[in-house]
């Protein structure tokens, strides 16, 4: 095998993409952004990095909170559509018929129609170059409870999310495997009965 050498550049794929929103429930925006992850575990804290020149960097700085919406196959068009539209000049959650949504901690409204929207607080703003890093704690995960299984878990083999990779969206495939299952023991298999 050989590779080849490219300069240095954004190509940790695939990524999360998701739809943040941001502002009041009365003067809302959404900004499709494909920078984040989460950052810590105990406190919960994630991150997402906007462009200084997006509308919704204003208005995340000013208000110190924002809500991740994660997106599904349904929503791919809305995802994209909201990702190259500016918030300056049209309603996006009226443009692309999405649905407001009160959150419990902050007062950006969430997208009812996300099978996870996660409420976030800022906690730190780093300056980056291109891009500001919104450093957040995790406030509250509000799931759908269509999808909660009957151990109390959340089943995401059932929202069909997307992710983002070099320029295009892509549906989620197969489980391969959980965590732990290439150290787990293996279960001795049922010796048949001779007749």
């Amino acid at each position: 095998m050989s590779k080849v050498i490219w300069k240095p550049g954004t190509f940790i794929y695939p990524l999360p993409v998701v739809m943040v929103s941001c502002g009041t429930m009365e003067k809302s925006n959404i900004i499709t952004v494909a920078w984040t992850g989460i950052i810590n575990s105990e406190k919960p804290m994630c991150y997402i990095s906007v462009r200084k020149e997006r509308y919704s960097h204003d208005i995340i700085e000013k208000s110190k909170e924002f809500v991740i919406n994660l997106t599904t196959k349904d929503l791919v068009y809305a995802t994209d559509w909201c990702g190259v539209k500016t918030g300056a000049k049209v309603d996006k959650f009226k443009e692309m018929k999405l649905d407001k949504e009160e959150s419990k901690f902050v007062k950006c409204p969430a997208i009812k129609q996300s099978p996870v929207s996660i409420e976030c607080k800022v906690k730190e703003i780093k300056n980056l170059g291109s891009h500001d890093m919104f450093i957040a704690e995790i406030l509250s995960i509000n799931a759908d409870e269509k999808y909660i299984n009957a151990k109390g878990a959340f089943d995401i083999t059932k929202c069909n999310l997307i992710t983002y990779a070099n320029g295009k969206y892509f549906a989620l495939g197969k489980m391969l495997g959980k965590f732990g299952y290439s150290v787990q023991k293996k279960s001795k298999s049922k010796k048949t009965k001779k007749f």
